[in-house]
């Protein structure tokens, strides 16, 4: 899938906002992990946008995310941005790209769209 068209206002807030004085992965990954857990409004309801050979989640369907995945699981998956999901009476982790907000408010659609923004322009850790 083709990237989508720069949005200039997004990249700046990208570049002055989350990762900005970020001079390697690590420092990049901690801007967006800071950004998102100050952003986000949790709990919220999210549907699958994207299936994942990784995760058990299907298209469309709705779960309850209810944080950033702990700095300690989220270290397993480096170069994704992992939430905190409770999915049939279970807790687990997914990747943030696979999501999208459902009745959040704009702070957490805006937040989510970037991140979303970040990966499809095929920005990486």
């Amino acid at each position: 899938m083709p990237a989508p068209k720069q949005d200039d206002a997004r990249e700046e807030r990208i570049a002055m906002e989350i990762v900005v004085d970020c001079y390697n992965e690590s420092e990049a990954w901690s801007g967006w992990q800071c950004y998102l857990e100050n952003k986000l409004v949790f709990p919220f309801q999210a549907k699958c946008i994207k299936e994942r050979r990784t995760s058990p989640l299907k298209m469309g369907e709705q779960v309850t995310v209810t944080g950033m995945l702990d700095d300690d699981e989220a270290a397993d998956s480096p170069a994704e941005m992992q939430v905190e999901i409770k999915w049939q009476g279970r807790t687990l982790g997914v990747p943030l790209a696979q999501l999208q907000g459902v009745g959040v408010n704009a702070a957490t659609a805006e937040a989510i769209a970037d991140w979303q923004y970040w990966i499809a322009q095929g920005r990486q850790f």
